[in-house]
């Protein structure tokens, strides 16, 4: 018969971890318990309400539906008790944690983020760099910024658009003279980032031109890229995002100017997770966005 008392915390928490991990081991491994230990909470769990929320193989579980939707319930649930529990700590201050795109951290958000800080002193921001997908419900972070494609969605997340996508080439002025002629950049070097080898030839397609084969030379990170266009080493295509500072400081020049992609810098927010804090990082996002100076006009490169 199922019971009417509210099950124990402990079986509710080692179920939340296995279902937002999808195994026992890493459950047990974030909970600091064995193995065997998790597997008994969420047994209980499963007797105490007289529901199964797991099925399968015991070293292949999967969660029912009712599994799945108690797991979702309950990663919001525990998200609003550890948040309740840090403005308790520091004396009511909420800290939020942002996962971003490295670059676009250093030259477009940290800059800004003064701003949000005199707007907001209540909400402490800490920015992580990382490029990987998110999934809300095996990460403890707050938030999101990333690039998306049109139509593109993630699990589990509300997306919000807040700055257009432009790309353009950009190099060293000794590099890029004015005047610089399309068949003459296609003799210099070609520089690009591992995180996205294919930007010569999207943006290629995206002005309508074609390029001659050219030496390449690659770099971990746009940031080292954009550092090796400034030093003179060849030249890059990147997001106006990326390199608004320097172009418009003179380090570095955009020969073509920049042009617009389909795709948007979004931000990314847990679904069905109530937070004023991440809220007011979102809206700040989409007010600055909607101020942030365009990039210089585009001549194309056939012009």
């Amino acid at each position: 018969m199922k019971s009417a008392a509210p099950p124990p915390l402990n079986a509710l928490r080692a179920f939340e971890a296995f279902a937002r991990h999808g195994g026992m081991t890493a459950a047990a491994a974030e909970l600091c318990v064995t193995h065997g230990a998790v597997s008994r909470q969420v047994a209980a769990l499963q007797d105490h309400l007289g529901v199964v929320l797991v099925v399968g193989p015991r070293h292949r579980l999967t969660l029912t539906p009712a599994g799945a939707e108690l797991a979702q319930r309950l990663t919001g649930a525990f998200s609003t008790i550890s948040d309740a529990v840090e403005a308790a700590r520091w004396d009511e201050r909420r800290e939020i944690e942002i996962s971003c795109l490295g670059t676009f951290a250093l030259k477009w958000l940290i800059p800004r983020l003064p701003g949000f800080m005199a707007l907001h002193p209540e909400i402490r921001v800490r920015v992580s760099e990382s490029y990987a997908p998110i999934d809300f419900a095996r990460s403890p972070i707050d938030g999101a910024i990333r690039i998306f494609n049109p139509g593109q969605t993630a699990k589990r997340s509300e997306v919000t658009p807040f700055l257009p996508q432009y790309q353009g080439p950009v190099g060293a002025p000794s590099v890029t003279p004015h005047g610089l002629t399309i068949e003459a950049m296609g003799r210099l070097p070609r520089l690009h980032a591992s995180t996205f080898r294919e930007s010569w030839a999207v943006w290629s397609e995206l002005v309508g031109v074609r390029l001659p084969a050219a030496q390449s030379r690659e770099f971990q990170h746009n940031n080292s890229m954009i550092e090796a266009a400034a030093a003179g080493l060849g030249v890059a295509i990147v997001p106006w995002a990326f390199v608004a500072p320097d172009v418009q400081a003179g380090r570095l020049v955009a020969p073509f100017g920049f042009a617009e992609r389909p795709s948007q810098f979004v931000f990314l927010r847990p679904e069905g997770r109530p937070d004023a804090s991440v809220d007011a990082f979102r809206d700040w996002l989409v007010a600055e966005g909607s101020v942030s100076p365009p990039p210089i006009p585009s001549t194309g490169p056939g012009d």
